[in-house]
């Protein structure tokens, strides 16, 4: 290559670098001067405390939905409506079990609600039609209202989806169930389609009246490991 040729080359690829630069200049101002566009955000949900609006029981009784039904009590709340045929039967069912393993307990130290998706055709007769062919015991009640207290309840209670298309869906929110002791703020969620022995496990960690231990209980006078006795 000849001298004139190497000089011509070195022009060229300074003029290259020099354009690049400026491309990439071009391109940050281009990026600063377009709005910048935020990801999708879950729905508001207020100051954190549960809505208090008037709901309606299936029996036909107004309450507040917080001060009668959640305050200071171990609550189990899921949300289904009257016309589901697909999963809410099956989800039902495992209700329907862990309401009967609970014995005694439910209506006394464990509450279980159901709110519709539905508030517009699922009126308190409906879902008393509902919760009496499903053979829903006393302890249990089901709530309708009006649809925008209802819709602050499925948001604040975290029935919803990030996804603004999906979370439209209002059949999406059927199976989950949301379990809490209202007197510690303590929270947490199961699936409804799990075994109801799972749903029941979750009630008990929030349940401080249930006794958690490792091993069966000892009979009394039984002598204990260490104290003269064989451990197994």
């Amino acid at each position: 290559m000849s001298t004139e040729d190497l000089a011509t080359a070195r022009t060229s690829r300074r003029t290259l670098l020099a354009g690049f630069g400026v491309a990439a200049l071009g391109l940050l101002a281009l990026q600063r001067s377009m709005p910048f566009a935020e990801p999708a955000r879950p729905p508001a949900r207020g100051s954190g405390r549960i809505p208090n609006p008037t709901v309606t029981t299936h029996e036909g009784r107004a309450v507040r939905f917080y001060d009668d039904l959640i305050r200071d009590k171990v609550v189990a709340i899921s949300m289904t409506y009257a016309q589901c045929t697909a999963s809410c039967p099956a989800t039902m069912g495992n209700l329907i079990r862990v309401q009967q393993m609970l014995g005694e307990r439910i209506g006394r130290d464990v509450f279980m609600l159901s709110i519709t998706l539905f508030p517009e055709v699922d009126s308190p007769q409906v879902l008393k039609q509902y919760a009496e062919k499903f053979g829903v015991g006393p302890g249990w009640q089901f709530l309708t209202g009006a649809p925008a207290d209802i819709e602050s309840l499925r948001i604040a209670l975290g029935f919803y989806d990030p996804d603004p298309a999906i979370d439209a869906i209002r059949t999406q929110h059927a199976n989950m169930i949301r379990i809490g002791n209202a007197a510690y703020d303590r929270w947490t969620m199961s699936p409804g389609l799990v075994r109801p022995e799972q749903i029941l496990s979750v009630i008990n960690h929030v349940d401080p009246t249930v006794v958690h231990t490792a091993h069966p209980p000892s009979p009394p006078g039984a002598p204990r490991p260490g104290r003269g006795a064989v451990a197994t």
